[in-house]
């Protein structure tokens, strides 16, 4: 049962992603001065219980003056790099992939 309902909600992430109706939580950093997003999560529920381990991650990476927000939205790159003048484009896997 957990498989179907996990099929299922992938799907439905994937569709209001394509949409740009998928939750992302984008961090904003100062210091590297970046930006990220996380996600796509189908709710903004979902999307808030999963900031507490992004910046714990982002801090243990040294990133300073951290600003977080979650929203709907369809970023085109997921890390923007402004100090470095460079976007990086992560691969995007729904944020409970590998999760049962």
């Amino acid at each position: 049962m957990k498989t179907i309902w996990y099929n299922l909600k992938e799907a439905l992430i994937n569709t209001f992603d394509t949409f740009g109706l998928a939750w992302w939580v984008e961090i904003e950093t100062q210091k590297p001065n970046c930006t990220y997003y996380f996600g796509p999560f189908l709710s903004s529920s979902e999307a808030k219980a999963a900031i507490k381990g992004y910046v714990e991650d982002l801090e243990v990476e040294g990133a300073q003056g951290i600003a977080v927000n979650v929203k709907r939205c369809k970023p085109g790159t997921l890390t923007i790099a402004e100090d470095l003048g460079e976007r990086i484009d992560r691969k995007v896997k729904p944020a409970f992939s590998g999760q049962m």
